[in-house]
């Protein structure tokens, strides 16, 4: 079966983004530029940590190569909601980071769930537990999303996934948990309806 590379470099537009309301929102890397438009779909867990790798890996770059950074965005960038239609790809199964030196942008790569991730999800027990790994590498027959961005799209992106991930059900004051529009039972109130 052969796989796609949906390269976007640089796109028009990269951004994170969700469908549907708190409590049941699907979130969604969107890449446009060429007349096209790819949506893949991964967990808000994957956005979050991937804003968090993203600033990381812009201080990194600033610190071994001495790349200018520009200051953090304090003014609301692209708010926009997604590109319609939002028709799902592939789901994320692992993401990858890179800085290119030689360009000065920042490379990142969503590839597609594969084989490997569904047995893990499973929990079907491997085969060749005592075989090493082939390679490291996530499979090359997979899917993959590559978009290519300059520090200040990175900045900008970083600031929309943050304000996307935290934009759902506000945190219960005593628990932490999400709180839904109808409350919800918290262990801190011994299972009362708070």
């Amino acid at each position: 079966m052969t796989h796609q590379v949906h390269a976007f470099e640089p796109p028009e537009r990269f951004v994170a983004g969700t469908v549907g309301p708190p409590g049941e929102r699907t979130f969604f890397l969107q890449a446009r530029g060429g007349g096209r438009l790819v949506s893949v779909a991964l967990e808000k867990v994957q956005v979050s940590l991937l804003a968090e790798k993203l600033e990381e890996l812009l201080s990194e770059a600033q610190r071994r190569f001495g790349v200018e950074l520009p200051e953090p965005v304090a003014v609301v960038g692209d708010n926009d909601p997604l590109d319609t239609p939002v028709d799902e790809e592939f789901r994320v199964g692992t993401l990858g980071l890179a800085f290119d030196v030689d360009t000065a942008t920042v490379v990142i790569e969503a590839i597609a769930v594969g084989e490997a991730e569904v047995e893990v999800e499973l929990g079907e027990p491997d085969e060749d537990e005592d075989a090493e790994d082939e390679d490291e590498e996530p499979d090359e027959d997979l899917d993959r999303l590559r978009v290519r961005l300059t520090p200040e799209a990175t900045r900008q992106f970083i600031e929309r996934a943050r304000r996307v991930v935290n934009a759902g059900r506000p945190p219960c004051p005593l628990c932490g948990q999400p709180l839904d529009p109808a409350g919800h039972l918290c262990p801190r109130h011994n299972g009362y309806h708070r």
